[in-house]
């Protein structure tokens, strides 16, 4: 087995970490940018920790050629609010565009074709084209550093969520129905069309 110290190469920490924590789900977070136009990004550093109170988080890097901070981040920090939203075989090729850079207050939205559409709780806006919506206020923003390749995890509290009909049943949301994707390393996607149970052996059980 090779072993590597991880004190020296970011390129190297950010390859180890796509190609071993996979696959990745994908936080696609709209933000309201400071000349009041919509902003729009995908995270695959994401997840879920709590079900009540109901907070999910986020970490997005430093620009690894500058380190500064990507304009998700400034306007988390300035309007405490975001939309989680969510990728799908559908809407991939349009979200895929929203990392691309471009100029400081333009809206990804309108660069991909995308459509805002207004939230109910939070001024931030959510993306009609995803099956569903997280409305999140801002819980902690947690720096670990202001270089190039640093993370900052922030966490929102979920106010509202959205799910599109089509995609719900008696409780529970479809995994057949709603086609999500998620990431892999270099430009691997991963579809979820590929689906096996395992029965949980725990007492108490919130999924069933």
């Amino acid at each position: 087995m090779l072993s590597f110290d991880t004190d020296q190469d970011l390129t190297q920490n950010y390859k180890f970490l796509i190609g071993a924590v996979l696959p990745r789900p994908i936080a696609v977070v709209s933000t309201k940018n400071e000349n009041g136009t919509d902003n729009l990004a995908p995270f695959s550093f994401f997840n879920v920790f709590s079900a009540k109170p109901m907070i999910v988080g986020f970490a997005p890097i430093r620009k690894p050629n500058s380190g500064e901070k990507k304009d998700t981040l400034i306007n988390i920090e300035r309007e405490k609010e975001f939309v989680i939203n969510f990728v799908t075989e559908e809407n991939a090729d349009l979200i895929n565009l929203c990392s691309t850079e471009i100029p400081h207050g333009d809206s990804e939205f309108t660069f991909a074709g995308l459509d805002p559409i207004p939230s109910e709780t939070i001024k931030a806006a959510r993306l009609k084209q995803s099956p569903i919506h997280f409305e999140c206020k801002l819980k902690d923003i947690v720096s670990y550093g202001d270089w190039p390749g640093a993370g900052a995890l922030i966490t929102g509290e979920v106010t509202k969520v959205h799910i599109d009909e089509k995609i719900y049943d008696n409780g529970r949301i479809i995994t057949d129905a709603w086609k999500p994707l998620g990431r892999g390393a270099g430009n691997d996607w991963f579809k979820t069309d590929s689906i096996i149970e395992k029965t949980r052996l725990t007492k108490a059980q919130i999924q069933k």
